[in-house]
């Protein structure tokens, strides 16, 4: 069963109008948000990785989704596997006291379970956040609405690929792979002019396409407009084909924002602005919801326009360039 065919499942028994019908990252429950993200060993994060980067991952990547909410973080029950080793247990949980106290999250609770020891680890958060004055979710975008993306592309993707090449790899491409930073205050600022709005996480041509699908519109991304960072830049060059990694790598946290076209996101004040890109448009549906140009011209999808979950498992870790 892939991850697709499971959601359209669980989709019979979602249906009190707080799921919003499983089509987003987080449920809206009266004023609050709640998302649920787990990270397991070999997929999200390698067994060498340090944990406290682990713990500190683990609750960035839900308030991600937090963010993209435009929600300001309360609250999370953690689900914790001990595996008998207690020394990379408690560094993670550190890492997790370390990201909980940086943006104001209160542990309130969870569930811990142990299994038999060197088994994978699979850890779970949920968060709740208090919900702003508008909570956009992934379908509410219009033909005409502008695709904006908050943050850069690329980056993790390209620091994990360095830790594969070489282990002890550093630098701030793997820094940035294992201590993603939840854009909140850009989340915040935009969900009141977004029509539709969801972080990136498993690629960008992967989440456009789900954004346009359940918007029920076409999207149309420009791949010379996608953000690189400068180190990005100096590892992988900014060509075609670094480009199309960037956008397919995942791993983000970024925020991809259906914007009216007659609103400019620039002019927002924010106290620490990220990268704002203006890289495509929605239209009106017609054929495959994801078209991509470079050049000014159409060019061809790539096979893989990110990472899904398929019951056939194969760990991304090992088919990541």
């Amino acid at each position: 069963m892939t991850e697709a065919e499971a959601i359209e499942r669980l989709r019979r028994i979602a249906t009190d109008p707080a799921a919003r019908g499983l089509a987003d990252d987080a449920a809206l429950l009266g004023n609050l948000v709640v998302t649920q993200d787990s990270i397991a060993e070999g997929v999200h994060f390698l067994p060498t990785d340090p944990p406290a980067s682990v713990g500190w991952k683990l609750v960035a990547v839900n308030l991600s989704d937090l963010a993209a909410k435009g929600a300001t973080p309360w609250a999370a029950l953690l689900s914790l596997t001990l595996v008998g080793d207690s020394a990379w247990e408690a560094t993670f949980i550190d890492g997790v006291e370390a990201a909980c106290e940086s943006y104001g999250l209160a542990l309130i609770g969870g569930d811990t379970i142990a299994l038999p020891a060197g088994s994978p680890r699979v850890l779970g958060l949920t968060a709740i956040g208090r919900a702003g004055a508008s909570t956009p979710s992934r379908s509410g975008g219009r033909p005409g609405d502008r695709l904006w993306l908050a943050g850069n592309l690329g980056d993790s993707a390209a620091g994990l690929a360095l830790l594969r090449d070489q282990g002890d790899a550093t630098g701030p491409l793997v820094d940035i792979y294992r201590r993603p930073v939840p854009l909140l205050a850009v989340g915040q600022a935009l969900a009141a002019h977004a029509n539709a709005m969801m972080d990136v996480s498993d690629g960008l041509l992967l989440d456009a396409r789900r954004l346009a699908e359940a918007s029920g519109c076409s999207a149309e991304i420009d791949l010379d407009r996608l953000p690189l960072s400068a180190a990005f830049v100096a590892e992988r060059g900014h060509h075609f084909q670094a480009r199309l990694f960037a956008a397919t790598g995942g791993d983000d946290y970024a925020l991809l924002a259906a914007l009216p076209a007659d609103f400019d996101p620039v002019r927002l004040s924010l106290p620490s602005a990220p990268t704002l890109s203006c890289i495509g448009t929605l239209a009106a549906a017609a054929g495959y919801p994801l078209t991509l140009t470079s050049g000014g011209r159409p060019v061809e999808l790539p096979e893989h326009l990110g990472h899904e979950h398929r019951g056939d498992f194969r760990s991304p870790m090992a088919d990541r360039p």
